[in-house]
């Protein structure tokens, strides 16, 4: 497809883990159509309660999947000691992929601040590492999906508001210092190359979400709103529950996806 779907679309749940139990049900049917035709799939996950909600709900749908074909990257990471319960890695590994036969080369972990390479040196690595499964058109591999926590400012992976790091464009990952929200360093994919995504999945629950989603629907600039400027190739779709559907105009409410 060489051309972005404008297009976003609203899926609501009645809680977070009834959000999080759809969201896992999508995600994995979207695993099996393709690792069952033998294609390889590459996964772009976050962090965050949801994030970690909807892995722990496909653990329990994992069966029969060939997970040699999946591979799992982070879109963004907090620069913290391996196996620190704030990083992403870590809590993915406790919800999902500790308990999956995936092969360790297929988990993409970035750097973390015991690894013994600064914050600099830590996002060249990560690029250079999706670099090593460089689609056609881009310097990193083509996600089938990419999850995305949405803040209650609009933020997404490591890219906030107002700040140089959502306005790069020439690198795919780069540092992030002075974090407006704890731990204040961290490393982070670029606009780029979550939008060159096939789908990009925001999975936002809570009434403190709300005003964000309000404003992302609404054609919010991605400087101030980063969420407004997340878009997959093929679908952009906002998984959320009641409380954060509080400002979503109804037509904008798919009911069918």
């Amino acid at each position: 497809m060489s051309e972005h779907v404008v297009e976003k679309r609203v899926v609501i749940a009645a809680d977070p883990d009834t959000l999080a139990e759809a969201v896992a049900e999508r995600f994995v049917h979207r695993l099996r159509k393709r690792v069952d035709v033998g294609e390889e799939v590459h996964v772009s996950l976050t962090g965050g309660s949801m994030g970690g909600r909807v892995l722990a709900a496909a653990r329990d749908r994992a069966d029969g999947i060939d997970w040699t074909l999946v591979h799992f990257w982070w879109s963004d990471e907090r620069f913290l000691p391996a196996g620190h319960p704030d990083r992403n890695e870590t809590q993915a590994r406790e919800a999902l992929l500790d308990h999956i036969p995936v092969p360790a080369g297929n988990i993409h972990a970035m750097a973390a601040s015991d690894d013994g390479v600064d914050l600099t040196a830590a996002a060249e690595d990560y690029a250079g590492e999706l670099a090593r499964y460089a689609a056609h058109t881009h310097a990193w591999p083509t996600f089938d999906v990419t999850f995305l926590g949405v803040g209650p400012d609009g933020h997404i992976a490591s890219l906030f508001p107002d700040r140089a790091e959502i306005q790069i464009v020439d690198r795919a990952v780069v540092p992030v210092i002075d974090s407006p929200k704890p731990p204040a360093v961290r490393l982070t994919m670029t606009r780029p190359v979550i939008n060159s995504s096939q789908r990009v999945w925001m999975v936002m629950a809570g009434t403190d979400k709300a005003p964000a989603l309000g404003l992302a629907l609404a054609g919010a600039t991605y400087t101030s709103v980063p969420a407004a400027g997340a878009k997959g190739r093929g679908r952009t779709v906002f998984f959320v529950d009641q409380a954060a559907a509080a400002q979503v105009p109804p037509e904008l409410i798919d009911r069918d996806y």
